[in-house]
């Protein structure tokens, strides 16, 4: 009898830091939970509307590839937020919201027992997990040529990062695309961070900059449950070469990988609007203005962060030591260990709770 698939898979990684989840919520003042990346302001009233606006018009099924006003959308964002080369229709696809597409592309792209799958040695932990469930072998580097040598035939990279918040430069970036294609492998740029960014500036394997004018062999993965604060809602989309969506396309209409109609009707209202996104950009430079300090100031340093909705924290000792500290502050962070072995000495400490339990855990760092 064949391994089941739950075998290939690790412990889920929350189950993990229940313990530490108890300490923290026994803190006289209630728990701050800066553990897990979901977004707890309000949804754009552009997006209900929207969402309202079109439920009562779906009795039927939506397509996979979605609306043609949804495609216009997803191009006209790449184009104007990221410098995309111009875009037709065959280079977009929407996702229902994009864990799933990271957990089961190795699986959508045919890959199984020998293919390689590089990924980032400190990483978002779907990425391997999408490679185990397809049977792949997992090669955790950040290094290109290595990664090329290892003749892969799919390769993640991130920025900004998630957990550490790095930025990749265009040069960084520029040599992840040549080394996917030297290798003839697929190169999936998680670019779901892309619009939090604060030391420095991230760019797009979409750009010319970086993929010498053309899409070939690479794709873009984009969501936004964090950009416009609509996690619940299950809705990404990918960008990138012609060639492999279409591939992904047929996979998944045989799948009925559906975004919801009403969904991509929300959808386009989001990716038209700007204003909704420099709100709440702001929300987050102002709680990470507070809660940065504080941490450092309590003797902790922070290491990357240039970008996304973390805090990549460290004391220089073992990860489970810091969130056991933390839990008896009241706060609760992720272990630097769920993202792999290199990020054992970290913790990843989010941004995403309301003004007053960042207002709470702020002061829980000054009283020490």
């Amino acid at each position: 009898m064949s391994e089941p698939l739950s075998g290939r898979l690790p412990d889920f990684p929350w189950d993990t830091i229940a313990g530490a989840r108890e300490r923290a919520r026994s803190h006289a003042d209630g728990l701050v939970d800066l553990s897990v990346g979901t977004p707890v302001d309000p949804v754009p009233a552009l997006a209900v509307d929207a969402l309202g606006d079109a439920a009562s018009a779906w009795a039927g099924y939506p397509t996979v590839w979605g609306t043609p006003a949804l495609r216009q959308a997803i191009r006209a964002y790449a184009e104007q937020r990221w410098n995309s080369v111009p875009l037709e229709d065959a280079n977009v696809l929407p996702v229902v919201g994009t864990k799933e597409l990271v957990a089961h592309l190795p699986l959508q792209l045919g890959l199984g027992a020998g293919d390689v799958v590089v990924i980032p040695t400190t990483a978002y932990p779907t990425y391997e997990v999408g490679a185990r469930i397809a049977g792949a072998e997992v090669l955790a580097t950040d290094d290109p040529a290595e990664a090329a040598a290892a003749q892969p035939r799919l390769i993640w990279i991130n920025s900004p990062a998630n957990p550490h918040g790095a930025i990749l430069t265009a040069q960084q970036v520029a040599a992840w695309v040549d080394a996917a294609r030297a290798a003839g492998a697929v190169l999936a740029s998680d670019e779901c961070y892309g619009e939090f960014a604060w030391d420095a500036e991230p760019v797009s394997v979409l750009d010319p900059a970086v993929n010498g004018g053309s899409l070939d062999g690479l794709i873009a993965a984009f969501s936004l449950s964090k950009r416009s604060n609509v996690a619940g809602y299950r809705a990404g989309f990918l960008a990138g070469c012609a060639d492999i969506l279409t591939e992904l396309l047929g996979v998944r209409k045989h799948s009925g990988l559906m975004v919801p109609g009403p969904v991509q009707a929300a959808m386009v209202a989001l990716l038209g609007d700007d204003a909704h996104v420099a709100e709440q950009r702001e929300r987050y430079r102002r709680r990470r203005a507070l809660l940065r300090p504080a941490l450092e100031a309590a003797g902790f340093r922070i290491d990357h962060s240039e970008g996304s909705l973390y805090l990549w924290a460290t004391r220089d000792e073992n990860c489970r030591a810091t969130v056991d500290w933390l839990a008896e502050h009241g706060i609760l962070a992720a272990p630097g260990d769920f993202y792999g072995e290199a990020g054992r000495r970290h913790v990843r400490i989010a941004l995403t709770a309301s003004d007053e339990r960042i207002d709470a855990a702020v002061e829980r760092l000054r009283q020490g």
